[in-house]
């Protein structure tokens, strides 16, 4: 534990650092008003702050920046994840009130936002189809003897399915056939798990056989197992670090989609919304900071927001970013 002088001398240098890159001084740190201490008594503090372990001097002459143990203590200082400023509070919202259409793409917009708000690399893992059920199932169709099924899962996924037929069926079939199938399936996930519900016969051939066909082609909807990662702004982690080697290690890892999936359900998992540099065990990205928050669809857990940045990173404004964008994305998956 730190004494309230230690811990705001230490919270202005993070912020100084943060802003600048630059190591800070005793004397840029006693120029805050609210110290109300000289520049001696500043140095004498930073120098056991060093000693302890929160900051480092990279050069004798130089001032100190902070450590992972530094970045820290600022971050559980943090009580909550503030406000957005207005300008970025309007510019989520204008998204998701237009953010209408099919899962994959909604979910690729979204890193875009992030990262724009944030000037981080962002990544979104995609709710799993395993635990999603089906909303709704309808037929439509394309022109002789060929039909589009479309299913809309509980996620907010939406399933296609290109269908041809063996003999002309019309729209009043098709619109029997789909709500015979609704009537059945609605509620329940795609893949072998349908194949032990019972949809009766309803004496017509042609609706039954579409079933038939209809059935066969979800129940071989089970190819979705792995965790869809969708990645933005991953440029903008070039200008993040001056060595080469670090951007193209970094760059690399966000390539290897099991990787940030892992790593963002293990931060998850260890009851924490920020890792920082070593803390989240992935070496390449030991100079690196995650921040994560899960959402919801429907009350169920459903996937993860996170951004990738530096250690020196801007944590009140992206732990603000990615709660509310967490907040917002599983709403509207939730709407539909």
């Amino acid at each position: 534990m730190l004494d309230e002088r230690k811990a705001a001398i230490l919270r202005v240098v993070v912020e100084e650092y943060v802003q600048t890159a630059q190591p800070v001084g005793s004397a840029t740190v006693a120029r805050q008003p609210e110290l109300g201490v000289s520049s001696a008594t500043v140095r004498n503090e930073m120098g056991v702050l060093e000693r302890e372990g929160y900051l480092v001097q990279p050069h004798t002459s130089a001032g100190r920046v902070p450590t992972d143990k530094g970045y820290r203590f600022f971050v559980d200082s943090l009580t909550k994840p503030g406000p957005l400023d207005a300008a970025r509070s309007q510019q989520v919202k204008a998204f998701f009130a237009r953010a209408h259409g099919e899962l994959e793409q909604m979910l690729h917009d979204t890193t875009t936002l992030l990262s724009g708000l944030t000037d981080y690399a962002a990544v979104v893992v995609g709710p799993s189809h395993e635990v999603a059920t089906i909303r709704s199932i309808q037929l439509v169709g394309l022109g002789p003897r060929f039909v589009l099924l479309v299913v809309v899962l509980s996620n907010g996924a939406v399933e296609k399915r290109s269908l041809e037929l063996g003999i002309d069926v019309s729209d009043a079939q098709l619109a029997a056939a789909s709500a015979h199938l609704a009537s059945h399936l609605v509620g329940h996930p795609l893949g072998f798990s349908l194949a032990p519900i019972a949809i009766p016969q309803t004496g017509d051939a042609v609706i039954d056989g579409l079933t038939r066909q209809v059935r066969e082609a979800l129940e071989g909807s089970h190819d979705h197992d792995v965790d869809t990662v969708f990645v933005g702004g991953a440029a903008r982690m070039a200008g993040a670090f001056d060595a080469v080697d670090t951007i193209r290690r970094v760059l690399s890892i966000l390539e290897q989609q099991y990787v940030v999936v892992t790593l963002l359900q293990d931060v998850l998992n260890r009851g924490l919304t920020v890792a920082i540099g070593t803390e989240h065990g992935v070496q390449p990205l030991a100079e690196c900071s995650v921040v994560v928050a899960p959402y919801q669809v429907e009350g169920e857990p459903a996937g993860t927001v996170g951004v990738l940045g530096p250690t020196r990173m801007r944590y009140e404004q992206a732990l603000a970013a990615v709660a509310v964008v967490s907040n917002r994305l599983g709403r509207a998956l939730t709407e539909g």
